[in-house]
């Protein structure tokens, strides 16, 4: 990389600090704190620039040249304005270095932004001062020594005919204080009770009753009355943490210690700037979104604008009625960042770590700083790429080595790890991992349910989807608007036929490029593959354009019905890929506001709809799968705003994978992780192998273990003085262990040699030659023409 002569100024992707929340906030309460006015801050993040300036500093930045223009500094800040008993959502972006305010915006009241911890808190609050709370309780008879938890939770979609206000609704557990421990785990005794509270007034609307029967039985629950009911009567504990556990620990683990003796081999520079074996990129981190990665280069060449998780959706399958609305919208309606552990050395992440802290806004938007959000650090990754010449006995094999950027968020009983890794190959793998405890519901005694699984006496953890959304804002190989194309790439075969395809093993690979905003699934048949290349630079080698390729990952998508209220307020979750035009602040799959949404606005349905388009000509021959006619939502429908309203774009990528949780027994009480990858490879970006250049290096510090009894067996020799394997040991003693066959290279499908020069090869008179060339005839099965 060139010397970056500009590096003296402050880069415009830099996380936000103290003074600058605070100077942002003193600007906002001076301009809207008056009259009587209360403010009430939800959140304050940079306001990203412009793209279109934002592009010039970063190539700028690349060549090593002073930048002509620098963005502005701004900061963007959610409050709600409260004045008599009236509360108005508003967000206003403040330009810090100017001191000046350059937006305001007032949402409508329908509008729901996500919850604030404060507003979580009320809710304990309002349950246990409310006597319709206490009303509901006395159906029920504890255990003694039992006590009340409440997880509070979105509301969810409101049913069709409700028009409501800000409303949150709660899950209610019950606690074995007999164990003297406050983590003995509540969520294994569920009640049939979930209140409702509306969050302007602080007070509980309803409380309502759960079914809590099986198979054959009613959706509905019945009428309150009659006797209390017992609760737990059958019902056992299911702890975790280590002090209460009903079994023993493992003895037989031994520590396995990641060491790296000369320091990691990353470097963090103090404006989130990450160099590592060739990369380079710029980490940040918002509420919403959690970590966020930032002009991905290798080698100083552009790969990626801006990558980020951008939502996930969590809809139950449990028909009876309130589950209807639970559903979750994780980023949206209270934000992967808010909710992000401080990670701990040793424990979240191994090895030489850096961690970075995120400055926050608390409610008077004040500086509130969360420490150790994101931690940054290397991993192997096992065999990074490998032969052997078995013609010379010659291995050469590399390791394959890991930059991870993760981050863990805790909502309620259920625990996300997300992870960015970039390898020493070139590669993008994102990963999510999902792990804590499954939600449950009480069900009856000896009862079954097809709704979920029972896996604990009176416990029923109930079937469920995590479906999650990621952007990926590519720059293949330059910043330009328009320089990027997204190829849709498929594997077909060729059908048997004399001219072309005589022994019916040939297929063919073919190419489509998405020309305007659309949709596409994952197809596994045709190995259906998403390239993102330049559309003019071309491969030195293969003559192709340089990009990068995406496989979808062929997971099952939502299963709520098409007319419900779950699958409207979640089109993404309905297709693998969304192709959208690019707009600034445009980030969000579900839209901006998901909380108590009936239906998506803002998302990629909508973006897909108002028809952008990515290239200068658009074939309207063509008949895509989403990508062309039927991505276009071409349906007559007057009430959509953006119709008529696209423009030429570069595309985004939204890839969209599920996991499809139908709980197990061994889900409880705490979940192992489920793993789901998909990976961002170079396809003809580079010449050759970028990892031909990683060391071969044998690491020392392994060391071998046998696997017999050494009992009688010392300094690798047998009882009789055999020689042991340095593998494993054997029954046999005096069996070889420089194995000739494991060592041939016909036992490797490669040539004995020596390597013959075709000139000394002998050949002998007419006779021989005439030998020579039926032997070849008959091995090759030529025929004279």
């Amino acid at each position: 990389m060139a010397t970056d002569q500009g590096s003296t100024i402050p880069h415009p992707l830099r996380p936000l600090s103290p003074d600058e929340l605070s100077k942002a906030r003193d600007i906002v309460v001076k301009a809207q704190g008056g009259d009587g006015a209360v403010l009430w801050f939800r959140s304050a993040i940079v306001d990203e620039p412009k793209k279109d300036e934002l592009i010039t500093f970063l190539a700028a930045e690349h060549e090593g040249r002073v930048p002509d223009v620098i963005p502005p500094r701004q900061v963007k800040l959610l409050y709600d304005v409260i004045k008599d008993g009236k509360v108005q959502l508003t967000e206003t972006v403040v330009d810090v270095d100017a001191g000046a305010i350059r937006s305001t915006k007032a949402f409508e009241s329908r509008y729901q932004t996500s919850y604030t911890a404060l507003e979580f808190g009320m809710f304990q609050d309002a349950c246990v001062s409310s006597e319709m709370f206490k009303s509901a309780l006395e159906e029920f008879i504890l255990p003694d020594n039992f006590v009340i938890t409440i997880d509070p939770w979105p509301y969810g979609g409101p049913d069709v005919d409700e028009d409501i206000p800000r409303y949150m609704q709660g899950l209610v557990y019950a606690r074995d204080m007999s164990k003297n421990n406050i983590d003995s785990n509540h969520y294994s005794y569920p009640l049939p009770i979930i209140p409702v509270m509306d969050v302007a007034t602080k007070k509980l609307v309803r409380v309502d009753r759960l079914a809590t029967g099986g198979v054959g039985d009613s959706l509905y629950p019945p009428p309150p009355g009659g006797k209390p009911k017992k609760l737990f009567e059958n019902c056992g504990p299911a702890e975790y943490v280590p002090e209460l556990l009903d079994r023993p620990f493992r003895t037989d683990q031994k520590p396995i210690n990641v060491i790296q003796p000369e320091g990691a081999s990353f470097k963090v520079h103090g404006d989130n700037l990450v160099e590592w074996q060739k990369w380079r990129f710029r980490i940040g981190f918002t509420l919403r979104e959690g970590a966020v990665l930032h002009d991905v280069c290798y080698d100083n060449r552009p790969i990626i604008y801006r990558l980020s998780f951008s939502e996930m959706t969590v809809p139950y399958g449990d028909p009876r009625p309130p589950f209807q609305r639970k559903q979750a919208f994780d980023f949206g309606d209270g934000g992967i960042g808010r909710a992000a552990n401080n990670l701990k050395l040793g424990c979240d992440c191994l090895g030489a770590i850096h961690y970075f802290d995120s400055v926050m806004a608390d409610s008077e938007g004040k500086p509130d700083l969360a420490k150790n959000v994101i931690c940054l650090h290397e991993q192997d990754n096992g065999i990074g790429w490998k032969h052997t010449n078995f013609r010379t006995g010659r291995a050469v094999v590399t390791r394959l080595r890991e930059l991870v950027v993760q981050f863990v968020a805790t909502l309620a009983n259920y625990e996300y790890v997300f992870a960015y890794k970039l390898d020493t190959a070139g590669g993008i793998s994102i990963e999510t991992r999902a792990t804590g405890i499954v939600s449950v519901v009480p069900i009856d005694e000896g009862k079954v349910s097809g709704y979920g699984n029972v896996v604990n006496p009176g416990v029923l953890a109930q079937n469920h989807q995590h479906i999650f959304a990621v952007r990926i804002d590519p720059a293949i190989d330059s910043y330009e608007t328009g320089d990027t194309a997204v190829i849709i790439e498929e594997s077909h075969p060729i059908p048997m036929n004399p001219e072309t395809n005589p022994y019916g093993n040939g297929y063919e690979i073919r190419r489509r490029r998405v020309e305007r905003a659309g949709f596409e699934d994952a197809e596994p048949k045709l190995n259906r593959v998403v390239r993102m290349e330049n559309a003019t630079k071309k491969n030195a080698v293969s003559g192709k354009n340089v990009g990068y390729k995406l496989v979808p990952s062929a997971t099952q998508l939502l299963l709520a019905d098409e007319k419900s209220v779950q699958a409207a307020r979640a089109p993404f979750a309905q297709h693998h890929l969304w192709f959208t035009g690019y707009r600034d602040g445009e980030l969000w799959a579900a839209g901006e506001f998901t909380n108590q949404s009936k239906h998506e606005e803002g998302g990629v349905k909508t973006m897909v709809e108002r028809g952008d388009w990515f290239v200068d000509t658009v074939d309207e021959s063509e008949d895509g799968n989403g990508t062309a006619a039927n991505g276009e939502a071409r349906e007559e429908d007057d009430t959509i705003e953006t119709k008529g309203t696209g423009k030429k774009s570069s595309p985004v990528v939204w890839s969209v994978f599920g996991l499809t949780h139908n709980p197990r027994v061994e889900d409880w009480p705490v979940m192992p992780v489920e793993i789901h990858q998909f990976h961002l490879r170079p396809a003809d970006f580079f010449t050759s192998n970028p990892a031909l250049d990683v060391p071969s290096t044998k690491n020392e510090s392994s060391v071998l273990v046998p696997c017999c009894d050494v009992a009688d067996k010392v300094n690798g020799n047998g009882v009789n003085g055999t020689q042991l394997s340095s593998t494993c040991c054997s029954s046999a003693p005096s069996l070889r262990t420089d194995s000739t066959v494991q060592k041939s290279p016909l036992s490797h499908l490669q040539g004995t040699g020596p390597d013959v020069d075709p000139k000394q090869i002998p050949v002998g008179g007419p006779k021989e030659k005439r030998r020579l060339s039926a032997t070849l005839s008959n091995l090759f099965s030529w025929k004279k023409e």
